[in-house]
């Protein structure tokens, strides 16, 4: 009748129902509604009535398995509660329990005894029995795992027991168990309790009986108790003292290094390290040493084990033998250590597991900063530096964060050459794995302190920008990621910034990523991280125009931004500003735009402030900040009289109290230390503005030094043009007056020859050159000093036999009254130069005499200004009062005139 409705449904397969329909029908089965039958609830119910003590003892007395597991998982819980009834009645039951009981109980019972005796719940020695009897009972469990739990219980009872006790119950019973004939599992046993039991007793009883028992072990024949026994023997060893070490387990320590297994070997030089410090120069140098030399010839070809225990002890064993290795040791292990850095990463035939070559890599990288100490710095580049590079780029992810947690020793180390691991560094921060990165961050403080502190300033200047530019990939990279928790560490570390970059630097590189990632990232912690960080960049910037920026910013952005996610984010900046400023600072920038968010739209916005006004009314001091307390409780009232918010009204309700018992709460210690901190920070934040305007003062006293210097070179470069052109005019003027002396003794020369002399020429002519000599006193020092010449070899060549000392004397007279013409040139020079002084301080004075006389007169301008506006009001004062005796005379003359009317009516 439907022949379309059946061609929709196909036809079933021949063997059964399809497979959809298998699955319905195992849903609709019926569900069992409870696990657990009645009779096995019934069983499993417990009356109400009864103590935990009692409810204890039944179950363990009547429960099922699992009920016992759990009373004996709590039995820390009851004997901290009750310890007197609990191991009165309840530790007999658990002893009882334990008897045949399984692998689950025995292991409960054993972590319960043992968190007992190691969270010092019990405080009576009897105690301590009672649990040490239970513990020697199941120490020789057949199960492995449940005897190594007995045997760690029974380890830790041994530090609460006293010595008697352990000699009794444990040390006798430990002879017979070292015997050959007992289990590899007592004998092994036997050989940690004799390690621990030494701590406990002197060392004569350890020499004596402990000794002999441990000896007897260590030449057990089954390795596994040699290497157990061998690891043991350090404890023994501090236990005796450096002397009987010497002379009784150094022996037996260096005959098991010799022993024909491996994992022995591996031990006696694991332990004979560990006891390095209780040898002296000697043993060192000839027991220490050799083995130590040994190790490093036949561990690469022999002995994994004994490479990679080598490589974690290198840097032990280099510092510790420094003083007793020669030049040529050092060379050796210095190359040793170099081969064990790239273990693994050469083509050999005889290559080791991928994990021994990673491990002791990773080892090499724990090592570095002791290879470092134990190497010159003079020979860093070329004996460790090849190795740290090549740890750095490793191909091993672990190698690479294994050499970045332990790269901020290496720079400690370096001190002022740590430029040359500036490359490595670089490379870590730019490690496509975050685990580096992460590595690298746990000190990457510490790290930067080192490198932007104690660097070559010239080569830091080279190598600064790429360094910022790594850390600024590495934030991108970390922001970019899921790791939230590594981009919260990375913020917390960049605020070190604060401390060793220019604020100019800081501001244009980091202060706006920060902002961004406070603006943008929606990880609420590492919002108040990035929030933290700012506030800091902020609190340490000098530049007082930044400053202003970076709060504008905060204020526009987030107090007064569009989204109320950015409000929130101001509020946790307040939050955090009241830690890291002072409380003027905080209230002079911070107070005000939060409490301006009380009239905010968004009711989480208004929650989160009510939250915030106890500590923003414990930054109010009275009475400096009356008006800011005023402006606090407006906002309170606010909040009480007009908000329609439940949550908001509850948590105003709640604020309020908190408030009104914030004063009397607080210890008036407290308070003071409160105090002396924010006076602390208020310091702080006065030397930075102090620091400012020192900073501002010398490049402003730079900038007038730079233009005073160039003022006076270009005075000199005058001065020398001057000078120049004055010297060539002086030789022009010597040399002509050379020639024409020249020429005048050639000529008085030719006359003296030719006719005699005579005696009243000279007569005449003298004066006459005395005279053209004092009359010339008025001209330059050039030509007075050509005259005087001129004068002097005339008066020479003039002079006779017959007048000798005239001559001689009128020309000292002339050379003497030449230098004073010269001084007295020199005397008006200074006059001169002098009066000009006097010129220029008086036109100073003049203009400052013209600028006051301006002000003068603009003062007396306005003097007569306001005499003209008094006047004027006097006059409209006047003529207000006229105006009124007018308007008065009128009204009389009107109501004169109306009673007149009404008089003629």
């Amino acid at each position: 009748m439907f022949p379309g409705r059946m061609t929709l449904s196909p036809p079933g397969p021949p063997g059964g129902p399809p497979e959809e329909l298998q699955e319905l029908a195992f849903i609709e089965r019926p569900i069992r509604r409870s696990l657990k039958t009645a009779e096995e609830i019934d069983q499993l119910t417990v009356d109400e009535d009864l103590n935990d003590v009692e409810r204890a003892v039944y179950l363990l007395s009547v429960g099922q398995e699992v009920q016992r597991a759990s009373v004996i998982s709590n039995l820390p819980s009851l004997v901290r509660q009750n310890p007197a009834e609990t191991f009165r009645r309840v530790v007999p039951k658990v002893r009882e329990v334990l008897n045949g009981a399984g692998a689950e109980i025995q292991l409960a019972a054993a972590t319960s005894f043992l968190t007992i005796l190691q969270d010092d719940i019990i405080l009576i020695h009897t105690h301590t029995y009672s649990i040490l009897k239970t513990v020697l009972l199941h120490l020789n469990h057949r199960d492995t795992v449940v005897s190594s739990a007995w045997l760690e219980t029974l380890l830790s009872a041994i530090n609460a027991l006293p010595k008697e006790t352990i000699k009794q119950e444990v040390l006798n019973p430990l002879l017979y168990q070292s015997q050959l004939s007992h289990s590899l599992q007592a004998r092994l046993a036997a050989c940690r309790i004799l390690g621990k039991a030494s701590c406990k007793f002197d060392s004569l009883i350890v020499k004596k009986e402990l000794l002999p028992l441990a000896r007897s072990l260590s030449r057990d024949t089954e390795s596994e108790v040699r290497v157990c026994m061998c690891r043991q023997l350090e404890s023994m060893a501090r236990a005796i003292g450096v002397d009987d070490t010497r002379t009784e387990l150094l022996p037996e320590l260096l005959e098991l290094a010799g022993d024909e297994e491996s994992r022995v070997r591996l031990a006696a030089f694991d332990s004979i390290i560990s006891l390095m410090e209780m040898m002296d120069g000697d043993d060192r140098l000839h027991l220490l040493v050799p083995l130590v030399m040994s190790a490093c010839d036949v561990s690469s070809q022999v002995d994994e084990g004994i490479m990679v225990s080598l490589s974690f002890q290198f840097g032990k064993l280099c510092s510790g033998l420094a003083g007793s290795l020669s030049e040529e040791q050092k060379r050796l292990l210095l190359q040793k250590f170099q081969v064990l850095c790239i273990t693994g990463l050469q083509t050999e035939e005889n290559q080791m597991d991928v994990g021994e070559s990673t491990l002791i890599r990773c080892n090499c990288c724990y090592n570095l900063p002791a290879m470092v100490a134990f190497v010159d710095p003079a020979h860093f580049l070329c004996d460790i530096h090849p190795s740290l590079s090549g740890l750095c780029s490793d191909p091993e992810v672990s190698v690479r964060r294994s050499v970045a947690a332990s790269f901020h020793q290496v720079v400690k180390l370096l001190e002022s050459n740590v430029h040359v691991v500036h490359k490595e560094l670089l490379l870590l921060l730019q490690d496509s794995a975050l685990e580096v990165l992460d590595a690298l961050m746990n000190h990457l403080d510490e790290t930067l302190e080192v490198v932007l502190s104690r660097g070559d300033n010239l080569i830091l200047d080279n190598k600064l920008p790429e360094l910022l530019s790594a850390l600024l990939s590495a934030e991108q990279k970390v922001g970019s990621s899921l790791r939230w928790r590594l981009h919260e560490k990375l913020l917390h570390r960049y605020s070190c910034l604060s401390r060793l970059l220019p604020g100019e630097l800081l501001h244009q590189t980091f202060s706006a990523r920060i902002f961004i990632i406070l603006t943008t990232n929606k990880v609420l912690p590492v919002q108040k991280e990035a929030a933290r960080t700012f506030c800091t960049f902020l609190r340490y910037n000098r530049k007082q125009e930044q400053r202003q920026e970076m709060m504008e910013r905060l204020i526009q952005d987030l107090a007064q931004g569009r989204s109320y996610w950015n409000r929130l984010r101001f509020l946790d900046v307040c939050e955090i500003a009241t830690e890291i400023f002072s409380r003027k600072y905080f209230n002079k920038h911070f107070l005000i735009p939060a409490l301006e968010l009380v009239h905010d739209p968004v009711a989480n916005v208004r929650y989160k402030l009510c939250q915030l006004l106890p500590r923003l009314r414990s930054s109010l001091r009275l009475p400096a900040d009356k008006l800011l307390l005023q402006k606090l409780d407006f906002c309170v009232q606010k909040f009480l009289c007009r908000e329609k918010d439940k949550d908001v009204v509850a948590m105003i309700r709640k604020t309020v109290l908190e408030l009104d018992k914030l004063d009397l709460s607080e210890p008036f210690h407290k308070r003071h230390e409160w105090d002396l901190l924010d006076q602390k920070k208020e310091k702080e934040e006065m030397l930075l503005l102090e620091m400012e305007q020192l900073e501002r003062q010398q490049s402003d006293g730079k900038l007038n030094s730079d233009k005073h210097a160039e003022r006076k070179r270009r005075d000199s470069k005058t001065s020398l043009s001057s000078a120049k052109s004055m010297s060539v005019s002086s030789s022009t003027g010597s040399s002509s007056s050379g020639k024409e002396t020249r020429k005048a003794k050639l000529s008085r020369s030719r006359s003296l020859s030719s006719q005699p002399t005579s005696s009243k020429p000279v007569n005449s002519d003298r004066p006459l050159k005395v005279k053209d000599l004092s009359g010339s006193s008025g001209l330059g020092k050039s030509t007075r000093d050509d005259s005087v010449r001129t004068a002097h070899f005339t008066l020479t060549t003039q002079s006779t036999s017959s007048m000798p000392v005239l001559i001689r004397s009128k020309t000292t007279s002339l050379l003497d009254q030449a230098s004073l013409l010269e001084q007295r040139e020199h005397r008006t020079s200074t006059l001169d130069h002098r009066t000009g002084n006097r010129d220029q301080r008086n036109h100073m004075m003049e203009h400052r005499t013209s600028s006051l006389e301006e002000r003068e007169h603009r003062t007396s301008t306005l003097d007569h200004r306001d005499h003209r506006t008094s006047t004027l009001g006097q006059r409209s004062k006047t003529m207000e009062r006229g105006s009124g005796m007018k308007d008065s005379q009128s009204r009389k003359l009107s109501m004169n005139r109306k009673s007149n009317s009404l008089q003629s009516e």
